[in-house]
């Protein structure tokens, strides 16, 4: 089956572009960066709050550091959310990597853009066969 996710295309300084879709954490909105270079799915620590309330405050430390996001290494986190979606496509008890992306969204803020709760990344990407059709402004995923 293929799942057809609705993409928001934003144009960067006139050559490139950013891609957006919408998730939903425990049955909250979620608005996720689309990034092919990334190699995990992760979401904001400061952000994931509002989605798991604060009786998860306290997050642990997950296994490694992470690099990337413009960063050379980033203490990461994990959480449990229990319920993780992208249209049809549901995750249970979904183990959430957690970085802290202060700077992104400082970024996106000076360029009059929302905050990002997360990036959807190529470990969902590749598994998921993702298609990205600029044309259409949609992702396929085949689940």
């Amino acid at each position: 089956m293929i799942l057809k996710i609705p993409l928001q295309i934003v144009i960067m300084d006139g050559d490139g572009c950013h891609i957006f879709i919408h998730g939903r954490l425990n049955s909250k909105e979620a608005n996720l960066l689309v990034d092919t270079g990334a190699s995990k799915t992760i979401f904001d620590l400061k952000r994931i709050e509002k989605f798991v309330g604060k009786k998860k405050k306290s997050f642990e430390i997950f296994g490694s550091n992470s690099t990337g996001l413009g960063t050379t290494s980033l203490e990461s986190h994990f959480t449990i959310v229990d319920e993780f979606c992208i249209s049809d496509l549901i995750f249970k008890d979904y183990q959430a990597i957690l970085l802290d992306m202060k700077h992104v969204n400082r970024s996106y803020k000076m360029l009059g853009l929302p905050p990002i709760d997360g990036v959807f990344g190529s470990d969902m990407l590749y598994h998921y066969k993702a298609v990205i059709d600029y044309d259409q402004e949609i992702m396929k995923l085949k689940i």
